[in-house]
């Protein structure tokens, strides 16, 4: 057998293999809310498995752990995994004062978590503004993190509002129509944070997140739940966040520090994604040229959704799971 079939084997086991399991539809079932008192409020973790931890940081920011429990909560059956909501997110309470939702604070949320559940290494596996918080802790506790996957991410404040422009001339150019309403009620003061420009900002069509099939869903669990946290969003991002980026966003720059990351690390991006655009995200091969790069060539902003063969079975052989 040559060495070539061996490798094309190996991809197709683990694709199998990964695409069975993250299909089970009892995922949520299979993980249970602890709360833990960390600087005075009740924190969300969900743990389970055995073996090396993971750590897996969700979207937003405002995203509660879900979508990325229903996407890799299957790994329970080969490492250690940890979700949770971050302070004013999910099943988290939420702060006394809005000033204590920031990056800054994410990060040293994981740090205290790590302390907690008496882990010595992680690893980081972040989407979108999970991604954020991860490079961030690499780099700053560069000794605690053994391997980190940076999923459709950004490397500053700079990208994050580069790619805002971006979105807002597809929004504008394709659909016009729509851009009117937004565009008078810009002209009446309204931030993207205020209704009713949240709401009909919100309704654009998504084809800039998902390159083929528009419908596609995370999996989401069935009891009620606090999914996203607009408060916690226009704080960390800025009011008027979907046009000016200001908060704590603004103020993070990881490019120069990259290379100093010591954690073995994947960066995926999509080729069609218009929230983390190609533009942009190629450039972690300039500022991170140890890390292993990957581009998605079917894909817009949740590769692990549309090219799921091919996301596994990556990650599987990346992080070393069998």
């Amino acid at each position: 057998m040559t060495t070539t079939l061996k490798v094309c084997m190996i991809l197709l086991c683990f694709s199998f293999l990964s695409l069975q399991a993250q299909t089970d539809p009892e995922i949520f079932e299979k993980f249970e809310s602890r709360f833990h008192m960390i600087d005075g409020y009740q924190i969300n973790v969900e743990v389970l498995g055995e073996g090396e931890p993971i750590f897996f940081l969700p979207g937003g920011p405002g995203n509660s752990h879900d979508y990325m429990q229903g996407a890799f909560g299957h790994y329970y059956k080969t490492n250690t995994v940890v979700f949770f909501d971050w302070l004013g997110r999910g099943k988290s309470d939420d702060a006394k004062d809005i000033s204590e939702y920031s990056v800054e604070h994410d990060v040293e949320m994981i740090e205290k978590l790590r302390k907690l559940l008496k882990f010595n290494k992680i690893s980081l596996v972040g989407h979108s503004y999970g991604t954020v918080p991860a490079q961030a802790y690499a780099i700053k506790y560069k000794d605690n993190v053994e391997n980190m996957v940076l999923i459709n991410g950004f490397h500053s404040g700079t990208m994050w509002q580069a790619n805002c422009d971006s979105y807002n001339h597809y929004a504008k150019t394709h659909f016009p129509e729509k851009w009117k309403v937004v565009d008078s009620l810009r002209a009446l003061g309204y931030v993207s944070s205020q209704e009713p420009l949240l709401t009909i900002y919100g309704d654009f069509p998504t084809k800039y997140i998902y390159y083929h099939n528009t419908k596609l869903t995370s999996k989401s669990p069935k009891t009620e739940h606090r999914s996203w946290a607009v408060d916690v969003y226009a704080t960390i991002i800025g009011p008027d966040g979907d046009f000016d980026v200001s908060g704590s966003m603004i103020n993070q720059d990881y490019r120069q520090q990259l290379k100093d990351i010591k954690a073995k690390t994947l960066i995926v991006a999509g080729r069609y994604d218009g929230v983390s655009t190609p533009e942009f995200a190629i450039q972690y091969k300039i500022y991170m040229p140890q890390a292993q790069f990957e581009m998605f060539e079917q894909s817009g902003h949740n590769p692990y959704l549309e090219e799921p063969e091919k996301f596994y079975a990556l990650f599987d052989i990346f992080m070393n799971i069998k």
